[in-house]
C-alpha cells in the first residue's frame, strides 16, 4: 500500500519538500518511477556545504517503457518518505559511483570547494566519470585570467580525459566579424548554452541557477531533485546530444590561460564557427529525435502525476521542433477555454522580458488572478555594473511599465497584479539578488497549484531564439504534491509587494533615452535581452 503523501517546510533551510505517489513522467521519453523534491529559495550555502542528514525510503516496481503525447503512462506506486533532505551538490558528489553530469551556463571561477569535492570523489571511486558542460562564452569570458575554464582544468590535469571532460558550446550564430567586434562583456546576448542539469548517478535536480557562489549565499532560485534513473537517463540523453556538439578544454601550460578549446575529431559536425550552417544540419539531426513524443498510454492507465520535460534548441534545429515553448503556448491557450475560466496563476522571472505573444497569453487567459513577480532594479543581479550591462535594470524596469500599461489598457488592474522581489539592496550587506523563473497554475475550484514549470528558461526573446533551454512541466493530481507546490509559489513571494502605475512615475524609476536607444541597437544587430 502506497504511504500518503506527507509534507514538511524547513524554515531554516528555506527548502520545501515533499513525497509523492503514483508519479509518472510523459511527454518525450519514457514514463519513469519517480520520487521528486521541491526546493524552494536558494537555501544558502547549504546546497553545497550543509551537513544536513537525508533520511529516506522507497519503494517502486519498474515501469514499462512508453511515453505518448497525449496519454499519461502508468507506474507502479512508489512508496517512499523523504524527512529533512536538503539537496546539497558535495554531499550528493561525494558519494557518486557511477557518473556526474553538470549542464550550466558557468562555474563560478573561485568554486574551489565545488571541484575539490569532485576531485575527492573521483579519487574515491576509481569507476566515477565526470562530465561539466558549460557555455564557451560565458566560461572563458575572463581568460588569460581566472577563469570557469582554468578552474576546471584542474580535474583533467589529475585524471585524464578518459574520466574527465570539459565541454563548452560555442552558439553558431556569433561568428565571423560580429564575434570579432562584439565586446566579451555583452556578447553573450547572441546565445548561450544555459540548461541547468545537475545529475548525480540517478538523481538531477532541475534548477534555473548557476554554479557560483552568489547562486549558493545570497540569490533566491528554485531547485527541483528528481529521483529516478530514467529521468537522469533522458536528460543525460539531452546532455550528451549537446556536448558532443561542443567544444573540449584541453590543459596547456603554454598557453597563458593554462588551458585551450580544441574541436574534438570525433564530433561528426563541422565546428560552428568553421561551418555554422552544416553545423546546424548536423545538430538538427541528433537532437530532433530526442524530442519526438512516442507512443500513446490508454487513459485508464494513468497516474496522478505526470512529468513532461519540454526544451528549447532553435539555434540548433532546422526546422525548429523545440517544444518548451508550444507546451507553453497550449498550456496559456487552454486556460481561456470555457472549462479553465477563472483558474489562478503566478509568472516570476528574474529578468522580466516575457515575448509580446507570451504576455497576450497570460492577458487573454481569462483569470480569476494572476499575479507576476519580478526583480525589483535593487534585486538585478546586473544592479551596479559597470559599462553597458548596467543599463540592464532600468531596461526590464521598463518592460515592466509597459506589461503594467498593458494591464490597464485591457482593463485587467483588478484580476492581475504585479509583484517586485527585494530583499535588501544588491551588493550591500544582507542584499539578496532574484534569480527564480517559472509558472503555477491553479484550476478553477482548487486551491493548490497542480500545474508547475521548473527549469532555466527565462520566457524571453533570448529563450525561445538564441538560447539552448531545458524545464520539466509538473501536473499533478496529488494533494500532497499540490501542497508542496503551493507552498513554493507563496514562499517566493515573502519578499515580494505589488508595483503600479503610480510607481513608475518616480523619478528613481524614469529610464533614460539611452537605455532605449541600446536596447534598439542590440536587437538591431541580432542580439537580445
Amino acid at each position: 500500500m502506497a504511504s500518503s503523501p506527507t509534507s514538511q517546510t524547513s524554515k531554516d533551510s528555506g527548502f520545501t519538500h515533499h513525497n509523492v505517489d503514483q508519479m509518472i513522467v510523459r511527454r518525450t521519453l519514457p514514463h519513469y518511477r519517480l520520487v521528486a523534491i521541491t526546493c524552494t529559495r536558494n537555501a544558502s550555502r547549504r546546497l553545497c556545504r550543509a551537513q544536513r542528514r537525508c533520511n529516506s525510503t522507497q519503494s517502486a516496481t519498474t515501469a514499462s517503457l512508453n511515453a505518448s503525447p497525449a496519454g499519461i503512462a502508468p507506474i507502479a506506486t512508489i512508496t517512499n518518505e523523504l524527512d529533512k533532505l536538503a539537496p546539497r551538490f558535495d554531499h550528493k558528489i561525494s558519494r557518486a559511483k557511477r557518473r556526474i553530469y553538470l549542464s550550466t551556463l558557468y562555474v563560478g571561477k573561485t568554486e574551489h570547494e565545488l571541484v575539490a569535492t569532485i576531485h575527492q570523489a573521483l579519487e574515491a571511486n576509481p569507476d566515477l566519470k565526470v562530465s561539466i558542460l558549460t557555455d564557451a562564452l560565458r566560461g572563458t569570458r575572463e581568460a588569460p585570467k581566472a577563469s570557469c575554464a582554468s578552474l576546471l582544468s584542474y580535474l583533467l590535469r589529475d585524471f585524464g580525459p578518459d574520466r574527465v571532460e570539459i565541454c563548452m558550446y560555442h552558439t553558431p550564430n556569433l561568428t565571423g566579424v560580429r564575434k570579432a567586434v562584439i565586446p566579451k562583456r555583452i556578447n553573450e546576448g547572441w546565445g548561450l548554452q544555459h540548461m541547468k542539469l545537475y545529475c548525480v548517478d540517478d538523481e538531477i535536480i532541475m534548477s534555473g541557477a548557476n554554479l557560483s557562489d552568489d547562486y549558493f549565499t545570497n540569490r533566491q532560485d528554485r531547485y527541483h531533485v528528481f529521483k529516478s534513473a530514467e529521468i537522469a537517463e533522458y536528460y543525460g540523453g539531452i546532455y550528451r546530444a549537446v556536448a558532443d556538439l561542443s567544444y573540449r578544454v584541453i590543459v596547456d601550460e603554454k598557453d597563458s590561460s593554462g588551458f585551450r578549446l580544441v574541436w574534438p575529431t570525433t564530433n561528426v559536425q563541422p565546428a560552428p564557427l568553421d561551418d555554422p550552417k552544416a553545423y546546424i544540419a548536423s545538430a538538427t539531426k541528433s537532437l530532433s529525435t530526442l524530442l519526438k513524443p512516442q507512443a500513446t498510454i490508454p487513459s485508464g492507465k494513468r497516474g496522478n502525476t505526470s512529468i513532461y520535460p519540454v526544451c528549447q534548441f532553435t539555434p540548433l534545429l532546422n526546422p525548429d521542433t523545440s517544444n518548451e515553448l508550444p507546451a507553453l503556448t497550449s498550456m496559456l491557450r487552454a486556460l481561456s477555454t470555457p472549462a479553465l475560466r477563472s483558474s489562478r496563476w503566478t509568472f516570476t522571472a528574474g529578468y522580466f522580458n516575457m515575448t509580446p505573444s507570451f504576455r497576450d497569453l497570460l492577458l487573454t487567459s481569462n483569470a480569476a488572478s494572476g499575479t507576476v513577480v519580478t526583480a525589483s532594479p535593487w534585486a538585478n543581479g546586473f544592479y551596479g555594473s559597470k559599462g553597458v550591462t548596467g543599463m540592464l535594470p532600468a531596461a526590464y524596469t521598463f518592460m515592466s511599465r509597459s506589461f503594467i500599461d498593458a494591464v490597464a489598457k485591457r482593463g485587467l488592474s483588478s484580476s492581475i497584479t504585479l509583484k517586485e522581489w527585494r530583499r535588501g539592496t544588491v551588493n550591500e550587506p544582507a542584499g539578496w539578488t532574484y534569480h527564480a523563473k517559472g509558472l503555477w497554475i491553479t484550476l478553477p475550484g482548487e486551491t493548490q497549484p497542480s500545474v508547475s514549470l521548473i527549469g532555466s528558461s527565462n520566457y524571453t526573446k533570448r529563450s525561445y531564439s538564441l538560447d539552448l533551454e531545458a524545464n520539466a512541466v509538473i501536473v499533478t493530481r496529488n494533494e500532497g504534491l499540490q501542497k508542496r507546490l503551493g507552498e513554493e509559489e507563496k514562499a517566493l513571494q515573502d519578499y515580494a509587494k505589488p508595483v503600479g502605475r503610480e510607481e513608475f512615475m518616480k523619478t528613481e524609476r524614469r529610464v533614460g533615452l539611452h537605455v532605449r536607444l541600446s536596447m534598439w541597437f542590440v536587437t538591431l544587430v541580432g542580439g537580445a535581452l
